[in-house]
């Protein structure tokens, strides 16, 4: 905590360090009231820095006991301490540092570093952690190969891990030693250590070299019963990373850990992955299908990392998505690949619209490859992870499957065992494909959202169509008049009946015929297509190509026509949602009707069962109020809560039979399976659900049954949600009260309990969120109970959130505040819906803001707080 003005850190200024570090050697003696590091640092001067130059070491609230220097024990006047480093001013050029420290991790609230989760020790040192460990230049690009010695009581503590292979273990006099060795020189960002009394699930890897690797999950003896999904997940994403990038897994063992108290989803520490508990564990009876897609998509993206982020990694933290981008492309491809294309792509863009688009407009919104920040930990965001994701998913859009396959291999080649930049990544794809990328990297440094203008004109007697295409970049903070980008713009054309028509463009080199991708990169350009003998319709950003808002103005039976005949499934999806924005501003000015050929298209969709059922269950999704509040000019929350439910009660209506049949067509008696067929026909089936319950007592009949008959946590929940949104209260109650009662000593199942009243407009009320902080089930410690109160209050039930008088901004309001001082990043996270006052009614727009100034105006704030704050009040 500081009182003064936190400075920016920019990445103009990066400069290498002055000393690297070949080797570090670590000894941990563990105590239930302290914690003693002893760090012995092998160092030698970067060539290209002065004779003279300090040695700077990071260090936060740690105790030194003692330094020695090349065996010389320093006096206090050898060296400089304060709150946050070490600094000795004369060192050789290559020397030994000896650093003794003691910690106590049991009162470390922030989560970083060292801490105790319940009865273990486990470590966060990504981003700036290990500086809470002990005094280290703890930076992306001073990678050293490391040696781990752990001493704990050998009966409390019988598990002892670190990152690498096993090279001891000793027990002498009631305590234990084990030591660990990473033969892969690695930033202290991805060190590791767990000390516990766990259990372990094990299996075996052959990877195609023939190697035998072994898979290990820890996990507190109650848990054991549900790490079989995760190691079966683990086990697939090794075999797709070695046939998609023919990337082997270079350890002999590769362990994962998961922990009830973490700030992030996951850690891809080299060999020894920590995972937050809500991440690896499922079984049928606890996890629902999104639970069990999240620990798949989730354990594929940490593995990927192992050379996506390990044996490559980050030259310095502007350089984050280089590692977070590529790699969230890569598991969003191994899911895409394990289940339905269509459906993952629906999922990504539907992040993108909600969550990203909203960031890109707001006062945090910053490039893929940041200026500056004050914090690190406020960029580990869906602008570095998703976008970056969506830029790297255009270079394969450009490249071709096979292109980027060769400039990822030429990126590996160069760069291993490397700390590198962006610019690397990008020029290692240019030169193996000989192809100039200098005006794409605008989309790393250009912030916000491209708007792409769209005319069209069909000259009947030329048989032409000349489409006009106009992109623009709205300014964001810190940037304005921003330049063209690179934005490739899938399309097909389509004949009235239905069938995609053949595509003639010119200019013939701005077109590429096997992704049918269109390439914009210019402020205006015309394309002129021939051939044609009728006016087609235009199925624009196919597969959600480029991450942009497309402006045209197509009919509604343009887009009901896209609902139900584009072959491309995600334009389906996009017309459907289009039509159903133009629905709710209708019920918002009192003008909704559902057309009969509305309802026609929509039956027709419900009864087809050669569809995939989860894309159909997205077709007749309606958006959620984050979405429609990003296609808002400005932001009337509670208009949109009231013109939404209007509609979904009117389709539930109109619909009825045909929710009803669809529902008993998909219910199934056989049981659960974790399988993506199994799981896309529950999804199909609770959504019909959802509606039946609004529109008959058969329906709410049904949910309860499948309520009290649930063999699946996926059934069971989603008929509790579809009751308690049914605004059947007392009914709904009952239920709460039954789910707490079976479900009470899970955690894991309790966070989703806690979901389901804090993120619901009839039970997420500020009384009832406030009663609910104060239920025995919550814990302020635990980032999970957090996010499933207030992250589900803040972001889902946005009309009592967003209560005319304030209490709902209070609410987060107080929340911030009090965990500014225990875990500043969950603070700075939770601030998000507090940032967007600008966007909204100008009474609630104001009301927020003079919480956002209340915050400010407190007596010391973290970074992490300040920065978000002093940003959103701009």
């Amino acid at each position: 905590m500081r009182d003064a003005q936190p400075q920016a850190i920019h990445l103009q200024d990066y400069r290498a360090p002055d000393y690297w570090l070949d080797a570090t050697e670590l000894e941990f003696d563990l105590h239930e009231d302290h914690t003693r590091v002893d760090s012995r640092l092998t160092f030698r001067r970067n060539a290209a820095s002065a004779a003279d130059a300090p040695l700077l070491l990071n260090g936060q609230g740690l105790e030194l006991l003692s330094i020695h220097l090349n065996g010389t024990l320093l006096d206090a006047q050898d060296y400089q301490l304060d709150e946050e480093s070490l600094t000795i001013t004369t060192v050789p050029a290559e020397f030994v540092l000896e650093v003794s420290v003691r910690i106590d991790p049991a009162a470390n609230t922030a989560l970083e570093g060292l801490y105790r989760s319940g009865g273990m020790y486990c470590t966060q040192c990504e981003a700036e952690g290990f500086r809470r460990i002990t005094y280290y230049p703890d930076r992306p690009d001073v990678m050293s190969v490391f040696t781990t010695h752990i001493n704990a009581d050998a009966e409390q503590y019988p598990v002892l891990l670190s990152n690498g292979n096993k090279v001891a273990d000793t027990t002498e006099g009631g305590r234990r030693r084990v030591t660990w060795h990473d033969p892969h020189k690695k930033p202290a960002y991805l060190f590791a250590l767990v000390a516990g009394d766990l259990l372990v699930k094990e299996d075996q890897f052959t990877t195609l070299s023939g190697r035998n690797v072994t898979l290990q999950i820890f996990v507190e003896p109650r848990n054991i019963d549900k790490t079989e999904y995760a190691l079966d997940a683990l086990k697939r994403s090794m075999r797709w990373d070695e046939e998609v990038y023919g990337r082997e897994y270079d350890l002999d063992i590769f362990m994962i850990v998961a922990v009830d108290d973490f700030n992030m989803g996951a850690m891809e520490n080299k060999g020894l992955n920590i995972f937050n508990s809500s991440c690896v564990l499922a079984n049928p009876a606890t996890a629902t299908d999104t639970a069990y897609q999240r620990i798949e998509a989730i354990v594929a993206h940490e593995y990927f990392h192992n050379w996506s982020g390990n044996r490559v990694t980050c030259r310095d933290w502007f350089q984050l998505s280089l590692k977070e981008g590529f790699t969230v492309f890569r598991d969003a491809c191994f899911s895409a690949d394990m289940h339905s294309a269509t459906v993952k792509r629906i999922e990504d863009a539907n992040i993108m619209r909600t969550v990203q688009f909203a960031e890109d407009s707001g006062p945090m919104a910053h490039p893929v490859q940041p200026d500056s920040f004050i914090e690190i930990s406020n960029f580990y965001t869906v602008t570095i992870y998703e976008k970056g994701a969506e830029v790297v998913g255009m270079l394969h859009k450009i490249l071709g499957k096979e292109g980027f396959r060769k400039g990822t291999d030429l990126y590996f080649e160069r760069h291993d065992g490397q700390a590198v930049t962006i610019h690397d990544f990008v020029q290692a794809l240019q030169d193996a494909n000989k192809v100039d990328l200098t005006l794409f990297k605008r989309w790393y440094k250009q912030a916000g959202t491209p708007v792409v203008q769209v005319e069209s004109h069909y000259d009947a007697t030329a048989q032409q169509l000349y489409l006009t295409l106009r992109q623009h970049c709205p300014d964001t903070p810190g940037q304005s008049n921003k330049l063209p980008m690179w934005i490739p713009v899938q399309l097909g054309l389509i004949g009235s009946n239905g069938d995609d028509l053949p595509v003639q463009v010119s200019p013939a080199n701005a077109w590429t015929e096997a992704s049918q991708v269109l390439h914009l990169t210019e402020s205006e350009q015309t394309f002129v297509f021939s051939g044609l003998a009728e006016e087609p319709r235009l199925s624009l950003l196919r597969d959600f190509s480029a991450p942009v808002k497309v402006d045209f103005e197509q009919s509604d039976e343009d887009l009901l026509f896209l609902l139900q005949h584009d072959s491309d499934g995600f334009n389906r999806w996009d017309a459907g949602q289009r039509l159903m924005l133009r629905w709710i501003d209708r019920a918002r000015a009192g003008r909704f009707r559902l057309a009969a050929a509305e309802q026609q298209a929509l039956s027709a969709l419900l009864a087809d069962t050669q569809l995939d059922p989860a894309m159909v269950a997205y077709l007749l999704n309606l958006p959620s109020e984050a979405y429609i509040a990003e296609f808002s000019a400005v932001i009337d929350p509670l208009a949109i809560h009231s013109a939404r439910r209007q509609v979904q009660q009117a389709l539930a209506v109109a619909l009825a039979s045909d929710f009803a049949a669809c529902y008993q067509r998909l219910h199934s008696t056989a049981p659960y399976q974790p399988q993506p067929a199994a799981m896309a026909a529950r999804s199909l089936k609770n959504l019909a659900l959802s509606y039946w319950v609004k529109s008959s007592a058969e329906g709410m009949e049904q949910a309860r049954r499948q309520y009290q008959q649930a063999d699946n946590m996926t059934d069971q929940m989603a008929a509790l949600v579809a009751l308690v949104n049914s605004g059947e209260r007392a009914q709904a109650e009952a239920l709460l009260e039954d789910f707490w009662q079976r479900w009470q000593h899970d955690p894991l199942v309790v966070n989703q309990w806690l979901v389901v009243q804090a993120g619901s407009a009839e039970f997420g009320t500020v009384e009832q969120v406030q009663a609910l902080l104060q239920h025995e089930a919550f814990d302020w410690r635990n980032p999970n109970k957090v996010r499933s109160v207030l992250g589900a209050f803040a972001n889902q039930s946005l009309v009592n959130f967003h209560r005319a008088d304030g209490a709902g901004y209070d609410l987060l309001t107080d929340a911030v505040l009090k965990l500014n001082d225990s875990n500043p990043q969950i603070a700075a996270r939770l601030l998000t819906p507090l940032t967007r006052w600008q966007r909204l009614v100008p009474a609630a727009g104001q009301v927020m803001k003079a919480r956002l100034q209340r915050i400010k105006e407190h007596g010391s704030l973290s970074k992490d707080v300040y920065e978000v704050v002093s940003k959103s009040l701009i």
